[in-house]
């Protein structure tokens, strides 16, 4: 039966290797990839216990693994920590991003995982671009931006031997980093910015926040676990927090120019300013808050 024990925390587990587990996405729109993908590489460390947490979940609930795909693999954190975790399977990386693909390559030849590391440039939204079966099936926060993400699923469940597993991980409410009254400008900020965000991603992804488990069902896999994961870091920040929290606001701030108040812009032009006495680099207040869920399937 499906595990629906609702919320948990992320907990530290031993079975994960020292590399933490970032996640993808399908950055084929993204302006700055640089940029992104430090945003994506530094996901993997300052939320280390809620990667770890779901790695050790995947690993316990998988097959022997001889083929893994990381599906919108972004900048391969996962990607090398399925390699490092399942170490006798070869690990595909599909992204749509030459860029992101090139420097997964590059830390594969780094790490020696080169010889079991292989990357696939593909836009998922046309037909399936691998050709043979695979075990485990990774797919975190990617399938939110297809425009048809059953489709997708239907194409992992064909290619899926019998007992291989498929891992969804998305978003269930986005991430917060900063104190309700940041000491300057107006209360709630960051609160604003995310009902604006709200606004913008049920326009432009309107499949963000979809309940992944029935829509896994649909393509034909059984349901084995479908929980809601809690994400709440401990302050003191690390240099890490303070670099993601400086990242995450610089999006916010460019993505939603056109939506904010005057305001609300200069509080995050100080927040983001790396060498001001306002900026995020120099505050011990940031925390990181919000959750995501984990879907796991097998095909019987």
């Amino acid at each position: 039966m499906p595990d629906h024990r609702g919320p948990t925390h992320a907990h530290p587990a031993t079975a994960v290797p020292a590399v933490p587990a970032g996640h993808g996405a399908l950055v084929d729109h993204e302006p700055d990839e640089t940029a992104f993908a430090e945003l994506l590489d530094l996901d993997g460390e300052v939320l280390r216990p809620f990667w770890t947490d779901v790695l050790t979940r995947v690993h316990d609930a998988a097959p022997a693994a001889g083929r893994v795909v990381d599906l919108g693999a972004g900048s391969g954190v996962g990607t090398i920590a399925l390699a490092q975790l399942f170490t006798d399977a070869e690990i595909i990386a599909v992204d749509a991003a030459e860029e992101m693909l090139r420097r997964i390559r590059a830390r594969a030849v780094r790490l020696g995982l080169d010889q079991r590391v292989r990357t696939i440039v593909a836009d998922l939204d046309r037909p399936w671009p691998i050709g043979d079966p695979v075990d485990v099936t990774w797919a975190s926060l990617s399938l939110h931006h297809l425009a048809d993400p059953d489709r997708v699923l239907g194409d992992v469940f064909a290619a899926t031997r019998p007992g291989g597993l498929v891992a969804v991980i998305e978003m269930n409410e986005p991430l917060r980093v900063l104190p309700h009254d940041v000491g300057f400008g107006r209360p709630g900020l960051e609160e604003r910015c995310l009902v604006a965000m709200g606004a913008e991603h049920a326009r432009a992804l309107p499949e963000l926040g979809s309940d992944w488990g029935p829509r896994l069902e649909a393509a034909g896999f059984t349901l084995i676990s479908d929980q809601t994961i809690t994400i709440d870091e401990p302050r003191p920040a690390t240099p890490g927090t303070a670099r993601y929290a400086q990242l995450w606001l610089e999006r916010l701030r460019s993505h939603l120019a056109s939506q904010l108040t005057s305001e609300d812009l200069d509080t995050l032009a100080v927040l983001i300013d790396g060498d001001g006495p306002g900026s995020v680099r120099h505050r011990d207040d940031l925390q990181i808050r919000g959750s995501r869920t984990l879907a796991l399937a097998r095909r019987a």
